[in-house]
């Protein structure tokens, strides 16, 4: 079973990360790619333009955004392709920039691969 962690994109890189996947669409700003280390950016498991706006990272819009991006991911073979990469390594890291670390797209996408494991 693949062990999935979040982390945001500004936190140090560790061995402990394992594979470590960027899950933004957008490159994080300031951010180089020697410093973030990032196995693979993985922008087909990143929220529509639309979904991101919609949500605008405010708390109240959360269930909706989640239930959207959910929407997303489960009708996307993109993103079908690109979990069934991540679930074939032990730990996967995903990162993101978003600053609120329980409410963004990340925390909706680890339980969306872990629930693909059952």
């Amino acid at each position: 079973m693949t062990q999935v962690s979040i982390k945001r994109v500004y936190e140090d890189a560790s061995e402990s990360d394992g594979f470590r996947v960027l899950v933004d669409r957008l490159w994080p700003r300031g951010m180089s790619k020697e410093r973030l280390h990032p196995d693979l950016w993985a922008k087909g498991l990143a929220p529509s333009n639309e979904a991101r706006k919609e949500f605008a990272h405010k708390a109240e819009n959360f269930q909706s955004f989640r239930t959207r991006y959910l929407m997303e991911l489960d009708q996307s073979d993109e993103a079908a392709a690109l979990a069934a990469e991540l679930l074939s390594h032990g730990v996967v890291t995903l990162l993101y920039a978003a600053k609120d670390p329980e409410v963004n797209h990340a925390v909706i996408l680890r339980d969306w691969l872990e629930s693909r494991e059952r």
